[in-house]
């Protein structure tokens, strides 16, 4: 039997926040282990709990979602940190993402479908928004927090290319595996590998890298 997931959660609107808590407590492998409103609180109850997922609007008193990201990443790495926020501007999600954001919900998501978000994140998978994912892909500006080799993609394998193509086309690595005809399970083993070549935290990260025009 697997772990409970141990989720803080952070937002200064009571009533979406409890709504949240409500929804996550109510899944068997979910448990919501503190709930917070700052930014100042996001990283006590990270360095108090250490938990598994940190959830965490945007725009919350004491600096801000991003900044608590920041620091959270810095001091709690282990925590898979994903932003559930209003917010469509694609400088927001950037930032998100480059502060240590392993995913960016938007807050009209329906209950199943953040569940189902949340777990993939937490097995390691990286997570946009669809309505942002398009502008994500077409690329990013702005320096990268750790600069990739020249050429990074040049390290990969024909194969390992192959998948990151399909992966940087939107493919979830159960299609991409249905369409190159391998097993999940290698799909994610694969990815795992390409992220590591290529120095990057998340499959989305890995497909704007496949996607960035080569100078």
């Amino acid at each position: 039997m697997s772990e409970t997931m141990r989720i803080v959660l952070v937002d200064d609107h009571p009533l979406f926040r409890e709504g949240v808590a409500y929804t996550l407590a109510a899944q068997a492998d979910m448990s919501v282990v503190a709930q917070g409103e700052s930014a100042e609180e996001a990283l006590r109850l990270a360095e108090t709990h250490t938990p598994d997922v940190l959830l965490l609007d945007l725009n919350i008193p004491g600096g801000g979602g991003i900044a608590a990201a920041r620091a959270v990443a810095a001091a709690v790495p282990a925590t898979r940190i994903i932003m559930l926020t209003a917010s469509v501007d694609e400088d927001d999600l950037a930032a998100a993402m480059a502060a240590g954001a392993r995913g960016y919900i938007l807050k009209g998501v329906a209950a199943r479908e953040l569940v189902a978000i949340i777990r993939k994140v937490h097995a390691g998978e990286g997570y946009v928004a669809p309505a942002l994912a398009a502008s994500l892909l077409a690329g990013l500006g702005g320096p990268r927090p750790s600069a990739p080799p020249p050429d990074p993609l040049a390290a990969l394998t024909e194969r390992e290319r192959q998948i990151l193509d399909q992966v940087a086309a939107g493919l979830s690595n159960k299609e991409v595996a249905a369409k190159l005809h391998f097993s999940e399970k290698t799909v994610k083993h694969y990815m795992t590998i390409i992220m590591e070549k290529l120095g990057v935290r998340n499959r989305v990260e890995a497909a704007l890298l496949a996607r960035r025009p080569m100078i």
